[in-house]
């Protein structure tokens, strides 16, 4: 069995990377907070140039006053989502811990409802239609998941189930200390780099031209990999498999794939700007 596999049948090392990417006694900064820090700066370059490709009327300037709204969304969202998705019990008995976002525990889908509401808000005070932010939004917010499981990654969490394929790797975090699969650079490579080629690849085929259709790919593309990539990833222990061997990010995905299915639908159904 899988289970009683020693540890020797791992035959790639762990890099051990330190997660402090840079100690000044003082005052710590871990690679975790680097990587929503670049991710976001990153996003908002491409993003800027994405204004230049797309009818909707919204300038580089205008991603400029978004930056602010779409890094209160991701870090709002994404604490609040890990505490209502994944611990809600823990922290109805400990509520201050919902505030110490350093220590950790982010979701993704709440990630994704906190820059829902923050595109709503600030396009109630700006030119253009919500789906024409949302549009360039998803085809930039692939740069941060790619940055962010390289994260998790570096700090050796969200590894992989046991694994007897070669590549597999013993875990400094795991308590069973058992060959996993690197999980984490499975969805990097899925959430990632090869949603963001596709949806770079409709960015230069015109996908921009029509409203919700990027935003679409975007939503069914992530809604696939994530169910994809936790196929391979260790279900978060106190909450293990749900019913009939899904996760709790395969049922928050669904929604996701489904949605964005029908999104696309839609907008091809409409006229192209």
């Amino acid at each position: 069995m899988l289970e009683t596999l020693p540890p020797l049948l791992a035959v790639i090392p762990y890099p051990r990377i330190d997660p402090v990417a840079l100690d000044l006694g003082f005052f710590q900064i871990r690679w975790y907070a680097l990587s929503y820090i670049v991710g976001l700066l990153l996003a908002w370059r491409y993003a800027r140039w994405l204004t230049t490709q797309s009818p909707s009327g919204l300038a580089r300037q205008d991603m400029d006053d978004f930056l602010v709204w779409a890094t209160l969304g991701v870090v709002l969202g994404g604490r609040i989502g890990y505490v209502v998705f994944y611990q809600p019990g823990f922290f109805l008995e400990n509520p201050m811990s919902a505030l110490a976002v350093w220590q950790g525990g982010m979701a993704f889908h709440g990630g994704l409802l906190g820059v829902i509401a923050a595109m709503w808000l600030f396009m109630r005070h700006h030119a253009g239609g919500f789906f024409h932010l949302t549009d360039i939004i998803g085809c930039a917010a692939p740069i941060g998941l790619f940055l962010g499981r390289l994260a998790n990654f570096v700090n050796g969490e969200l590894y992989g189930r046991v694994s007897e394929v070669p590549w597999a790797m013993v875990f400094p975090t795991d308590p069973e200390q058992l060959p996993r699969h690197p999980s984490q650079l499975y969805q990097a490579t899925l959430e990632g780099l090869l949603l963001f080629a596709l949806l770079f690849v409709l960015v230069r085929r015109g996908g921009l031209k029509w409203k919700g259709y990027l935003t679409g790919w975007f939503l069914a593309g992530y809604g696939a990999a994530r169910i994809v990539g936790e196929l391979f990833r260790q279900p978060d222990a106190h909450l293990g498999f749900l019913f009939a061997g899904a996760t709790m990010g395969q049922v928050l995905s669904l929604p996701m794939l489904l949605g964005g299915i029908a999104l696309i639908v839609w907008a091809r159904r409409r006229q192209p700007a």
